[in-house]
């Protein structure tokens, strides 16, 4: 700790307190990894679990946001459209068999755009009633 320059002074007390300190942390991660590890059935910790539990834990999250675990792997994390997706294409056809189109009893492509009289026939059916 002297040689890093950390502070002018380092006092005795230093070391014990930053052995403490490493207890704690080493003992938090370890206690989470061990719960992520029965989670997955498994009796190991991997560098799997260690990721998981640091990831899921707000606090040493933040003190290790710009660490590596190797063979750690990614949070599992799906973005909100494709959990959305079942959900909105049932929606959607909800949608399309309450709306009526008109029948389009035209089917001339050759650029005839007029535009037929049927569309106002059903219109008018439903005003007179």
């Amino acid at each position: 700790m002297k040689e890093g320059n950390y502070a002018k002074i380092v006092r005795d007390g230093a070391a014990v307190y930053m052995a403490g300190v490493l207890e704690y942390l080493v003992a938090e991660i370890t206690e989470l990894a061990g719960n992520a590890a029965h989670e997955n059935k498994r009796r190991r910790i991997t560098p799997r679990h260690i990721l998981l539990a640091i990831r899921n834990d707000e606090e040493l999250n933040k003190l290790c946001q710009h660490v590596t675990i190797a063979e750690g792997g990614v949070i599992p994390h799906l973005h909100e459209v494709l959990l959305q997706s079942k959900r909105s294409s049932q929606s959607s056809r909800g949608y399309a068999s309450k709306k009526k189109s008109p029948p389009n009893k035209q089917n001339n492509t050759e650029g005839d755009t007029t535009p037929s009289d049927d569309d106002d026939d059903d219109d008018d059916d439903t005003m007179n009633q």
